[in-house]
């Protein structure tokens, strides 16, 4: 090759890097290069459509035996903020209520509840009837809690790790996907129901494709949810820090 011609391949060679170097600066695009492939290094349910992701994260909810659930709900007896670590066999944590606030603990059938004297001398959500006396002597007790009792119905779902996800995890509604993003440091996909009104819900592109959170339909709550296949200790309480009515709660 002549000098000339060495001369010339550089003056191209020169315009061209520069070219593209105003195009990806200036004007802010990506043609001088191939645009990173989003799906890169990812579990690849990305690529999927929104049923067969929601098919998935509900699989993978179902392929471990606990999880960690907090945020709030709300329904029709009112807004409940959460805090539960569910397993297979039960479930332990907090719920506040416009009453206050309480733990919950169930271990396989059995459910007890935990809270101070204001929320006994006040009264749960459905009759608001309180008892002094029975504050007294609950407060700071796990109260079992007999299966034919309302508040058995009531708070048992809380503690329920099948029941409560089976409801939670399904979107209503078209579904469609609506990007990516990034929950607690972990890249997501999200899908919606009806654009949002009928729920969101960020699936982890990382590893399992676990749900880590979700906005339920008509703004009924937010939860977020981790800790997938970690244990959950849950044991009886101590018989000196238990109360048993028998087969009904007292009026409360």
């Amino acid at each position: 090759m002549t000098a000339i011609s060495q001369g010339r391949t550089r003056r191209r060679a020169a315009w061209a890097g520069a070219l593209c170097a105003l195009l990806v600066t200036g004007a802010g695009m990506t043609g001088c290069s191939s645009e990173e492939d989003p799906d890169a290094g990812t579990n690849g349910v990305g690529k999927l459509s929104p049923d067969k992701i929601q098919s998935r994260t509900r699989a993978a909810a179902k392929s471990v035996a606990t999880v960690r659930l907090a945020g709030t709900v709300v329904g029709k007896d009112g807004t409940y903020t959460l805090d539960m670590r569910l397993s297979d066999s039960g479930g332990t944590g907090s719920v506040s209520s416009k009453n206050g606030t309480f733990h919950l603990l169930k271990v396989g059938e059995q459910l007890y509840l935990k809270a101070d004297a204001a929320y006994w001398s006040q009264g749960d959500e459905a009759d608001g009837k309180g008892s002094e006396a029975a504050a007294d002597k609950l407060e700071g007790k796990y109260v079992k809690v007999p299966e034919g009792d309302p508040a058995y119905q009531r708070f048992s779902g809380f503690t329920d790790k099948d029941a409560l996800l089976d409801g939670l995890l399904t979107l209503h509604g078209t579904l469609a996907t609506a990007g990516r993003h990034e929950q607690d440091g972990v890249r997501t996909i999200r899908i919606t129901g009806d654009k949002g009104a009928g729920g969101t819900l960020d699936v982890s592109l990382d590893g399992t494709p676990f749900p880590l959170r979700l906005v339920r339909a008509g703004n009924a709550g937010t939860l977020r949810l981790a800790d997938w296949g970690k244990d959950v200790a849950l044991k009886e309480p101590p018989k000196d820090e238990t109360v048993d009515y028998g087969q009904q709660l007292p009026s409360s």
